[in-house]
């Protein structure tokens, strides 16, 4: 308390015999830090070598462009112009499915005049293939038939229509992710695959073509007039292909991202805050994984099932031919078969590699972090995250019914096998057209031969008869 009065008169006075300055300390009182600074004026630099400050491009939440639709534009483009993806954008960074759309309008116009077109020549085809199934050899039917089997994927693009409300909600789950990896980090996400969907989207319509002008030309009943609907069922089956790449590659890539980011943080950092928001990213992560196969699910099911089959009748077609020697039609056979299975295994190891990398390593990861020096709550979320891998898979499913690994394509493969062993079986139980010849030939001399014979024996038993008369008459 003080031991003295304020004097306005003589500020300087020491009254009572104590200064000023000996007061007492205040008490602490409450310091409100909530007040918003004064704006900086804006000055123009006055130096053309100052370097002028960075904006809030880095550190704003908000993202203008989706980063995941961006590097995978040129595919989408090609799958959009070819009336598949009837995808619509009313503004940047949101994806939407409507019935009632100029795409939509599109994409059903392309599809009803190709499918006009394929029916008038699958009808024509299915002709030729009765009267040659009904008079020609067992396996040249078969041949006949595997390009009737071409024109299947013409199934898939209602199929991808159905899915493409489906494809939308993964997009904008994606840029949810990367506005919340943005907000974490404080970057965007350092995602580079736009040269390789360009590479995509130029080199598989190339190469499609070229094997379908390969295959025209190799093939005797392969007709000029049927290129066209070949070549676009072509492109759109190794698209497919391309566009699931791509889409794993992202996982694989963010999963990847996230692990180093968070291996880096545990470095320096080591709040229990931390952890749990690397967690939360990541259980964003697995969703996605698990919805890219769900939102893909009917599509890649008859995908994988229609190249199955395509390889089975190619090898088929192959083998049956070893007995006569291989052929220069023989060459559309063998790129067939060998395209389909190098697109089957990429399409089921991609899918595996990126279930691998956004679990997987991730476990590995939570596993080599040194909790010796975090405190209690640190250790408590690391040890959620670990349970969260375990609990929350991140395997791409089919809607459930199975899990695209390379398990899979090592069973489809087991299975094409077993149909190889009966269609071969069937081949050698039908004779060939030597074999009745021949045995018509055999059966014409045992016919003739028992026509002599009973001819002699007749003529023998009329001469015996004429004899026994004249002694008779004697």
């Amino acid at each position: 308390m003080s031991l003295y009065t304020s004097n306005s008169l003589f500020p300087n006075a020491i009254p009572n015999g104590n200064a000023t300055q000996m007061d007492d300390k205040p008490k602490n009182r409450m310091i409100y830090l909530d007040v918003t600074p004064a704006r900086t004026p804006f000055k123009r630099l006055t130096s053309p070598n100052t370097v002028a400050p960075l904006k809030d491009n880095l550190v704003n939440p908000i993202i203008s462009k989706d980063i995941i639709y961006e590097n995978i534009k040129p595919v989408f483009t090609i799958m959009r112009l070819m009336g598949v993806l009837p995808l619509t954008r009313p503004k940047p960074a949101v994806n939407q499915f409507q019935i009632a759309s100029p795409s939509m309008l599109y994409s059903a116009i392309v599809y009803v005049s190709l499918v006009s077109y394929v029916l008038y020549l699958s009808l024509h085809k299915v002709q030729i293939l009765r009267t040659t199934g009904a008079e020609g050899k067992f396996e040249e039917a078969v041949i006949e038939y595997l390009f009737t089997v071409y024109l299947f994927p013409m199934i898939t693009v209602p199929i991808l229509w159905y899915e493409t409300r489906k494809i939308a909600a993964v997009l904008n789950s994606w840029v949810q992710f990367e506005v919340a990896y943005k907000q974490m980090s404080g970057r965007s996400l350092p995602i580079k695959l736009y040269n390789k969907a360009l590479a995509i989207a130029i080199v598989i319509p190339v190469l499609s073509t070229t094997s379908v002008v390969v295959t025209h030309i190799t093939m005797v009943h392969f007709k000029l007039t049927q290129i066209v609907p070949y070549i676009f069922l072509e492109i759109l089956t190794y698209i497919l292909g391309g566009y699931w790449y791509l889409l794993c590659e992202s996982l694989s890539f963010s999963a990847s991202i996230l692990a180093e980011d968070f291996q880096q943080a545990l470095r320096y950092v080591g709040p229990a805050g931390k952890v749990a928001e690397y967690r939360a990213l990541w259980l964003r992560l697995s969703k996605i994984a698990r919805d890219t196969g769900i939102a893909n699910c009917y599509t890649f099911t008859f995908v994988n099932l229609y190249l199955f089959l395509i390889i089975t009748l190619s090898i088929y077609g192959l083998l049956s031919q070893i007995s006569e020697g291989f052929g220069i039609k023989d060459i559309g056979l063998a790129l067939t078969a060998l395209c389909s299975i190098f697109l089957l295994f990429f399409i089921c190891d991609e899918a595996h590699y990126a279930s691998h990398n956004v679990r997987t390593i991730f476990q590995k990861k939570l596993l080599m972090v040194e909790l010796s020096w975090m405190n209690a709550d640190a250790q408590t979320e690391v040890n959620m995250f670990l349970r969260a891998t375990e609990m929350n898979t991140s395997q791409i499913s089919l809607g459930g019914y199975f899990d695209i690994n390379r398990t899979l394509f090592k069973s489809l493969m087991a299975t094409m096998v077993t149909y190889l062993v009966v269609l071969l079986q069937f081949q050698i139980s039908i004779p060939d057209e030597n074999q009745l010849e021949t045995g018509e030939e055999s059966i014409a001399n045992v016919t003739s031969s028992v026509t002599e014979a009973m001819t002699t024996t007749t003529t023998l038993t009329t001469i015996l008869t004429t004899l026994a008369k004249k002694k008779k008459k004697h």
